[in-house]
């Protein structure tokens, strides 16, 4: 690659009309009535390959799942084109782009810079909308629970997220993950503008973790379950104990974190 820059880009989506960020490479994210891919990677790789006029691949920070949204996605890739500013790839890309997939920052980064591999955290917000009655925008970016729930009780469930411990029990089936383990560095539930909001930082998460994490947690609150309850069901390791899980709409990935030195280029 010694040829070629290492482009590091933050960019948001709103994933409602797109199968998650991960390009599918059996067709399951493909529009089955047009043949277009589908998820947030392919549209931006397509892009890059109008501009560069080759195959580009673009690594994520974080795999969201269909109809997930992003606030602040890290993606990198490699550009043969030298001529080019790495900013100047913010509105050449956008004007490729649908208005809901926004590329925000555009930088060089180190030649060994790994997007994912690289990332020292990532920290996942979902919304809920507590209230009888919901606006549409509401409804697209939150779960409408209809009632206000019990803020201490969430939050001694959420005290016991921490630290490493393995979340077979909140992982989706086909999790290709070789660990189970992961580190939590928090988690907690506050109210935001009018919202109810679960944030939750970790190193890496598992296939739908949050999603059933939330579900969970929420079923676990309407019928008054005890922190000990939680605590039981978290270390059981069976799938079968966790709650449902939650929608994608109100699921947010709100950052991942790096070490600076791994994005300066030498």
């Amino acid at each position: 690659m010694s040829n070629r820059r290492n482009i590091k880009l933050v960019l948001a989506y709103d994933g409602t009309d797109f199968h998650g960020w991960q390009s599918q490479r059996k067709n399951t994210g493909t529009d089955k009535t047009t043949g277009t891919d589908k998820t947030i990677q392919g549209i931006i790789e397509k892009a890059l390959e109008k501009i560069h006029k080759e195959k580009i691949s673009l690594t994520g920070a974080g795999r969201t799942d269909s109809g997930v949204h992003a606030r602040e996605q890290t993606a990198n890739f490699f550009s043969s084109i030298h001529s080019m500013e790495p900013s100047s790839f913010i509105p050449a890309l956008n004007s490729l782009l649908p208005h809901s997939i926004r590329i925000l920052e555009a930088e060089p980064a180190h030649d060994n810079f790994h997007a994912r591999f690289d990332a020292i955290s990532r920290t996942y917000r979902y919304f809920f909308h507590s209230s009888k009655s919901a606006n549409p925008w509401d409804l697209r970016y939150s779960w409408h629970l209809r009632y206000n729930p019990d803020l201490n009780l969430l939050n001694s469930y959420a005290r016991l997220l921490s630290g490493e411990m393995d979340f077979s029990t909140f992982t989706a089936a086909g999790d290709m993950s070789k660990s189970r383990n992961r580190y939590i560095y928090g988690a907690s539930f506050f109210h935001e503008n009018n919202k109810l909001v679960f944030e939750i930082k970790a190193n890496a998460f598992l296939r739908k973790m949050v999603r059933s994490l939330t579900g969970t947690l929420i079923h676990l609150e309407k019928e008054n379950m005890t922190p000990d309850h939680f605590n039981e069901i978290l270390l059981s390791k069976d799938r079968s104990r966790a709650g449902p899980t939650a929608p994608p709409q109100g699921l947010f990935l709100w950052k991942a974190e790096y070490q600076h030195k791994s994005l300066q280029r030498l």
